[in-house]
């Protein structure tokens, strides 16, 4: 088994390979130095995303991602910024997720300041050119059908909104196609003066660099940013409402196979901290091949592929089971799983032998991820902004301490016997063939 001793070593690995400051504006800089490869990844990680919409403003964190790359004070024409990112060499890009909305580009090591400056020209000075601003909305409803065309973009918003009910517009970074083909600049520009702001901001640079020459770049660079108010003084965000019972999703798409997939509301990353070490070693564990899930619902050929995730997120992460079945194993699989689900707050389903290949390869990613510069700067972006750094540094000595009563407490409190969504993702024909109901579903009615 893991010794302590190897989790507090690494924690003390990560203090020393990460470097931090916060400007006097409120902005945080943090530097990961690794000089394996002569270049340097710049990225802003801001506290937005999808968790910041009300219904009204429904996918738009998403559409300001995209008008992020376009004119701004600095480079007022169109395609001009784009055109200084090529003359930097940088390769640029951005994500919305339901926390985090962060953008990033990589330059060679001596572009550095270039590219400081070239995030910040979009950072604190956008136009949002109306001109722009269709054509963006254009490229996300492009998305946006795309995604509509993938059968399972339909059922895991089917799932989203049952599970998340009035919460919904909180959890869509995609959004609602009404909403972003009818938005504004004037909009653009709301959420820029509340959420675009040095004290809602970090700065991550990792690569080729000097924690001290990155750390003077970025005073000289974004110490004229102007602190803004707290973007959440006023605007408090709520978790959303828990599940009063039971429901069922039931989704046809011509598919040969079946999709069965259970969701709850899970823990927060602040109001049940210690809960959230728990389902990911909970997870980890039921995903190993043989243990006594993946036998009992896949060796056993009930299920093609069964998988349990947890979503760390500070307002309330889901928890999913998602498996694979044929129409034939249908009517057992979903049974064997129900019962399955029962049995995971008993304390003798899982044995101390299960945690120990876990616990290393927690270990291990950590490490790979400071070698990846890159990918580690996406990472540190999203822990800063769910749950702060500290959580992260602390997460393989935490998941160490992980014992059977944490992971049963965890099933019981949140899986067994709680709230969920029971849903299922198959062909009208198999659907027809093989009666399958809400109730049939929830296992309250006659079973398929």
């Amino acid at each position: 088994m893991l010794l302590p001793t190897a989790a507090v070593a690494q924690r003390a690995e990560l203090e020393r390979h990460i470097q931090r400051t916060t400007l006097p504006n409120g902005l945080e800089v943090i530097v990961v130095q690794n000089r394996g490869v002569p270049l340097v990844t710049i990225e802003a990680d801001v506290k937005n995303g999808s968790f910041t919409q009300a219904p009204e403003f429904s996918g738009l964190s998403h559409l300001y991602e995209h008008m992020f790359f376009k004119a701004n004070k600095e480079y007022p024409m169109t395609d001009q910024f784009v055109a200084k990112a090529s003359e930097l060499g940088a390769e640029f890009n951005g994500t919305t997720s339901e926390e985090r909305v962060n953008y990033y580009l990589t330059v060679p090591a001596d572009s550095i300041e270039g590219g400081m400056r070239f995030l910040a020209a979009a950072l604190v000075n956008p136009l949002f050119r109306p001109d722009e601003l269709e054509r963006e909305r254009q490229v996300v409803i492009g998305e946006y059908d795309r995604n509509e065309s993938n059968p399972m973009f339909g059922f895991s918003r089917a799932m989203g909104q049952a599970l998340w009910t009035t919460a919904w517009s909180r959890k869509n970074p995609l959004g609602e196609r009404d909403i972003i083909q009818t938005t504004t600049p004037a909009k653009m520009q709301a959420i820029k003066q509340r959420y675009y702001v040095p004290n809602n901001t970090a700065i991550i640079v990792t690569g080729d660099v000097a924690p001290d020459r990155a750390f003077s770049l970025a005073r000289t660079v974004f110490g004229g940013w102007a602190r803004g108010a707290d973007p959440f003084a006023t605007d408090t965000i709520t978790d959303p409402p828990p599940l009063a019972k039971d429901s069922a999703v039931i989704v046809e798409q011509p598919i040969g196979s079946i999709i069965v997939m259970f969701q709850w509301q899970g823990p927060g990353a602040t109001k049940d901290q210690a809960a959230t070490y728990a389902a990911d070693v909970f997870s980890d564990v039921l995903n190993q091949p043989g243990s006594r899930f993946q036998r009992r619902l896949v060796d056993s050929g009930l299920f093609e592929s069964i998988t349990v995730n947890y979503y760390t997120l500070n307002h309330v992460g889901p928890i999913t089971i998602a498996g694979e079945t044929s129409p034939e194993h249908f009517a057992e699989a979903i049974k064997a799983l129900r019962d399955e689900i029962t049995k995971l707050g008993d304390t003798t389903y899982f044995s101390d032998d299960d945690f120990a290949a876990i616990k290393r390869r927690r270990i291990v990613g950590t490490e790979l991820g400071l070698e990846r510069a890159s990918g580690f700067a996406h990472q540190l972006g999203f822990w800063w902004a769910v749950t702060g750094l500290d959580y992260f540094y602390g997460y393989v000595d935490t998941m160490a301490k992980q014992r059977r009563g944490d992971l049963t407490a965890y099933a019981s409190k949140y899986i067994v016997g709680k709230p969920r969504v029971a849903g299922v993702l198959l062909s009208p024909d198999n659907r027809r063939l093989l009666g399958v109901t809400p109730r049939a579903l929830l296992g309250t009615g006659p079973q398929p």
